[in-house]
């Protein structure tokens, strides 16, 4: 049987849906603008790929999307408000890996709701994986070089991110059980003085994600051990991803947003939002846009974010256990 069109779906959806939920998802988005959550500050990544795809979205959708920078908690608090608004689809969050993912998992007191319940899946915004960096002066030239030294003096050796329980975090950790090494983690407030401190041969290692790490890779600047997607980046083509290496096959993790709404939201709002956004993705300018930035164009239904979420919650809280990671 061939399976009804996207347009065709919203009908069947909304036809499917009661009085009052049918009058509500008939005249969205005609009401008022939309507005799309990005729990941290202006200026980085989350909320420039968020207000890109919240004009052309905006576009198509002939309403306004408007940005809100909800700040705190490591993205608790702007998730925390989009799973308590109105299920009504005139608000959205673009939801980071950390604070739907992660976040509960580290520091629970911060979360008061719970991603995989209290949001309904949209769809992907965009994925990036990380690469693992090592200082100028670190006597390894690879991954498998550096394994040696760690294996042959467990604790001599560091690693930097951007933060317990980030994504960043969890990516080393995962690799150091599965390479059997001890390196210790030095957690920093953000990134920027990161990529610095390596370079200056005062941390040995850092994962950063790709956006950050290209430019200082390709500058020569630091010495790339690997990279953290199932494939190898097309910006760094002579750094192999780890999924390549002895003992690594089937290492994959990436730092990724998506867009969620709050739980309940009608299906068909839901569906005809996936619809928009996916077709923003495909955007000429938007792909551009998104990949000068390091990441990836997202695609995809609301099931399969759905999945991906709850497939991403329960390998974190694996490597959080064992790593015995807290906030």
């Amino acid at each position: 049987m061939p399976r009804p069109k996207p347009l065709l779906l919203a009908s069947m959806l909304l036809a499917a849906l009661p009085g009052a939920a049918f009058a509500q998802a008939a005249a969205w988005p005609a009401a008022k603008p939309i507005t799309l959550i990005v729990p941290y500050s202006a200026g980085g990544s989350v909320d420039f790929n968020a207000r890109l795809v919240a004009t052309k979205l905006g576009e198509r959708l002939k309403q306004s999307v408007v940005i809100e920078n909800v700040t705190g908690a490591g993205g608790a608090i702007g998730v925390a408000k989009a799973a308590n608004a109105a299920p009504d689809g005139y608000t959205l969050v673009a939801g980071p890996d950390s604070a739907i993912a992660i976040g509960k998992l580290i520091n629970p007191a911060a979360f008061k709701f719970d991603p995989l319940k209290d949001l309904a899946p949209v769809g992907m915004l965009n994925t990036a994986p990380m690469v693992l960096v090592a200082r100028p002066g670190l006597p390894a030239q690879s991954y498998t070089d550096f394994v040696k030294l760690a294996k042959a003096a467990p604790g001599k050796y560091n690693y930097a991110t951007s933060g317990v329980g980030t994504v960043l975090q969890l990516a080393m950790e995962l690799l150091k059980e599965r390479s059997g090494i001890y390196v210790t983690h030095v957690p920093y407030r953000g990134g920027a003085q990161i990529a610095t401190d390596v370079i200056g041969n005062q941390i040995d290692l850092a994962m950063l994600v790709s956006t950050s790490a290209i430019p200082h890779v390709n500058g020569g600047r630091l010495k790339a051990l690997g990279v953290t997607g199932s494939k190898r980046l097309d910006a760094l083509p002579n750094v192999p991803a780890f999924d390549e290496m002895p003992g690594l096959k089937g290492y994959s993790m990436l730092s990724w947003t998506g867009i969620f709404a709050p739980a309940n939201t009608p299906p068909a709002i839901v569906a005809r939002l996936n619809q928009e956004l996916n077709a923003v993705l495909k955007d000429p300018e938007v792909r551009t846009k998104l990949t000068e930035q390091g990441a990836l164009p997202g695609s995809g239904s609301a099931e399969e974010l759905g999945k991906f979420v709850h497939a991403e919650y329960a390998r974190n809280q694996k490597i959080v256990q064992a790593a015995n990671i807290k906030e």
